[in-house]
């Protein structure tokens, strides 16, 4: 099973949040001293928007908010303080970074189901991941990591959660013949009119859908369809991520529009000389975002 994590760059991981400040010689013994967590700024946290900005985010993740916009994103899909949220598949954990001092400062729970360790390189990315929650714990808080996969259990208890996120993997988990469980699993965490927030690759609307989405995109009607056969109801789409520009012409699918910027077939070395300029104009992909909800 492959996905877009394996062919992203490595991210240099953060190094974790600021010391304890140290108290100056002939300073009283009784003045405030400021804890890990103040230093770090996590415990100011009270909206999407302080999350986003927050200096433990890398900066090319900060670039790719003009693409992604994971505040209006996260306000569409109606994230809330001290929610319990699932995200599937967090790759290097782009949203996990906003996510987890989010729901950790404002008293939520974030449960991550990562890949299944079903080959070394899904092994290294979870390794990476766990080092990278563990390491910088006073900026990520208590996340809880479960699985979603072929054979996996649970997610999350079931009907715990108030959102579950598919974050551009539909495509990954339609290749692995696995979309129909994935919706039934996110089913089964969310509490009865808990959400499901979707951000995919859009397909040529209209145009019929290769069930393995092999050039990475997915129509939307395909993924709403999909939704409402495991349960879900549509509540609202929009135009947050979409990108007009994005013609899905591209000779290695979308995987030759940034961040990911292919210039040969997956898992072949890079061609030399390739232009990318027509294709970094471009921009990233043009994106569905929806909002789909568990009955109540």
């Amino acid at each position: 099973m492959r996905s877009d994590l394996f062919l992203l760059s490595r991210r240099t991981l953060l190094t974790g949040a600021a010391g304890l400040a140290l108290a100056g010689c002939g300073k009283k013994k009784t003045e405030a001293v400021k804890t890990d967590a103040e230093a770090a700024g996590i415990g100011k946290i009270a909206t999407i928007g302080e999350a986003v900005a927050g200096d433990w985010r890398p900066a090319a993740d900060k670039a790719r908010d003009a693409w992604r916009h994971p505040t209006e994103s996260l306000t569409f899909w109606g994230l809330k303080p001290g929610q319990t949220v699932v995200e599937f598949w967090p790759g290097a954990g782009w949203y996990t970074d906003i996510l987890a001092p989010f729901l950790d400062a404002t008293g939520g729970k974030l449960y991550v189901a990562n890949l299944e360790p079903t080959d070394p390189q899904a092994a290294e990315v979870i390794e990476a991941y766990k080092r990278k929650l563990t390491d910088n714990r006073k900026v990520y808080g208590a996340v809880e990591l479960t699985a979603f996969g072929p054979t996996s259990g649970p997610v999350a208890p079931a009907g715990t959660a108030d959102l579950v996120l598919f974050l551009r993997n539909l495509h990954n988990w339609m290749a692995a013949g696995i979309a129909d469980k994935a919706f039934r699993d996110a089913f089964a965490a969310l509490k009865p009119g808990g959400v499901l927030g979707i951000e995919e690759h859009r397909g040529v609307p209209g145009a019929v859908q290769d069930p393995l989405a092999a050039d990475g995109y997915v129509q939307q009607d395909y993924a709403i369809q999909l939704a409402k056969e495991a349960g879900f109801l549509l509540s609202a789409d929009s135009e947050i991520n979409a990108n007009p520009k994005d013609d899905r012409k591209h000779p290695f699918g979308v995987w030759t529009l940034p961040p990911t910027r292919l210039s040969a077939p997956r898992g072949q070395p890079p061609k030399a000389g390739f232009d990318h300029a027509k294709y970094d104009a471009i921009g990233e992909s043009d994106r569905m975002t929806l909002k789909l909800v568990k009955p109540k």
